[in-house]
């Protein structure tokens, strides 16, 4: 008699499924194009992604702003498909693309970079939720920070199944949601009037800076898209995916905010943007308050989850580790971080990632996507100074465009820059002699 020895990877009916940290997903074990839509359509229609939305426009008026939403959102989505064609092609994570990329030690800074800025997002978004809750219901914004920030971990460590779920659920409620908001300004609000809405003006935001605010929403996660599009059964289903993130589910949230904002429902909405759920709770009885307590958790919950999945499968990568593991231990830290405010500072958060996330996403692309026959055949290296060189390049043009030029979008300038950068820094490499 024989027995069947299980792969590494085979599981047990109980047993949660492997998540592939350290090898690309295999052929066949990647999910359908519905569920790994649902994962990336559930994380940008968030609440979260509908302030910058309404900020835009307070500040830009509502054509303007509509513009800058949707200019933003072209620019993610090709971005973002560009990386995930990859992911779907080779099943790789974001991790082994920069490992390609960056090398086998260089990686450790781009990866852990972003690996870092993402559990900062977990821990904003925790944050958030804890005082959404007490602004809107009264409760102990302390305590329920804890209590969802362990559900938001308990359902990161179920792995991707879990996310495409909450996203399956989080998306339509998020519909439901402003929907009724906008109902509600229409009772109050002239919403014939939004077309014309000049924003509050003060010159405090350009074109282009508005455009860097959008992108920088989903930047980091964005950069990260192979970590949920490696699950794809190939590059065109993972392109596919992603356009229901961007520009679909990004514009969705982003222009529910403007448009709250330019009927005149929020007050203050140069500062506090978008964020609608006051509409859904004031004196509007049980059932819509009881609609929003389940709206602020999953809602926020979608995105936590998200980021936290990133940086766990990310920083897993760089200890050798276990994602569920760095789940554990990451969740944790970003708890601790929730409690201590760190979602007090969004807008400075958005000026860094704007500045630094997409020239590193341009050295990506411009690799494996624009040199990809070069980077195909070439051999393993320990760091790659070329791509250091083309990402430090690309920052620092982000942020000579922020502060000297803010008509222009630094995020777009950075990301440019970089690619250009190292394409040529490639070709003068491979043009320049050995010496022995």
């Amino acid at each position: 008699m024989t027995t069947q020895e299980k792969t590494p990877h085979e599981t047990h009916a109980v047993e949660l499924e492997s998540e592939f940290e350290h090898e690309p997903v295999p052929q066949n074990r990647r999910k359908s194009l519905l569920t790994v839509s649902a994962v990336w359509f559930g994380f940008p229609m968030i609440l979260t992604n509908a302030v910058p939305g309404g900020v835009v426009v307070a500040l830009l008026g509502f054509w303007r702003g509509l513009a800058a939403i949707l200019v933003a959102n072209l620019i993610m989505f090709v971005y973002v498909s560009l990386l995930s064609y990859r992911a779907g092609r080779t099943g790789e994570s974001f991790a082994l693309q920069a490992t390609k990329t960056f090398g086998t030690i260089g990686y450790t800074l781009a990866s852990g970079f972003l690996a870092t800025i993402v559990v900062g997002w977990f821990a904003f978004n925790t944050g958030a939720t804890g005082a959404t809750a007490n602004q809107a219901f009264g409760w102990n914004e302390q305590l329920v920070v804890v209590l969802a920030g362990l559900a938001f971990i308990a359902v990161t460590y179920l792995g991707i199944r879990a996310l495409s779920v909450l996203g399956a659920i989080a998306a339509p409620l998020f519909i439901v949601s402003a929907i009724i908001a906008v109902v509600i300004a229409a009772q109050s609000h002239n919403l014939g009037a939004i077309a014309s809405y000049a924003g509050v003006g003060g010159g405090g935001l350009t074109f282009g800076a508005a455009v860097s605010l959008i992108m920088a929403t989903f930047a980091d996660s964005g950069t990260m898209t192979a970590d949920f599009t490696r699950w794809s059964k190939n590059g065109r289903e993972a392109v596919l995916a992603t356009a229901t993130a961007f520009p679909v589910a990004s514009v969705v949230a982003q222009l529910t905010g403007g448009v709250i904002v330019a009927a005149g429902a929020i007050a203050g909405a140069d500062k506090v943007g978008g964020n609608f759920l006051p509409l859904l709770t004031d004196g509007q009885g049980v059932l819509l308050s009881a609609l929003a307590a389940v709206f602020v958790f999953v809602n926020l919950g979608s995105v936590c989850t998200h980021c936290l999945y990133n940086g766990a499968l990310g920083w897993s990568h760089l200890t050798k580790s276990k994602m569920r593991i760095m789940t554990l231990i990451l969740g944790v830290l970003g708890l601790v971080a929730a409690l201590a405010g760190v979602w007090n500072h969004f807008l400075d958060w958005l000026v860094v990632l704007s500045i630094f996330v997409p020239p590193l996403g341009g050295v990506l692309i411009a690799d494996q996507i624009v040199l990809w026959r070069r980077s195909a055949q070439r051999a393993v290296a320990k760091a790659r100074p070329t791509a250091f060189i083309a990402w430090t390049i690309g920052a620092v043009a982000g942020g000579s465009v922020h502060w000297l030029a803010p008509e222009l979008s630094d995020a777009v300038s950075g990301l440019l820059v970089a690619i250009i950068a190292y394409v040529v820094a490639e070709t003068v490499s491979a043009r320049t002699p050995v010496k022995v």
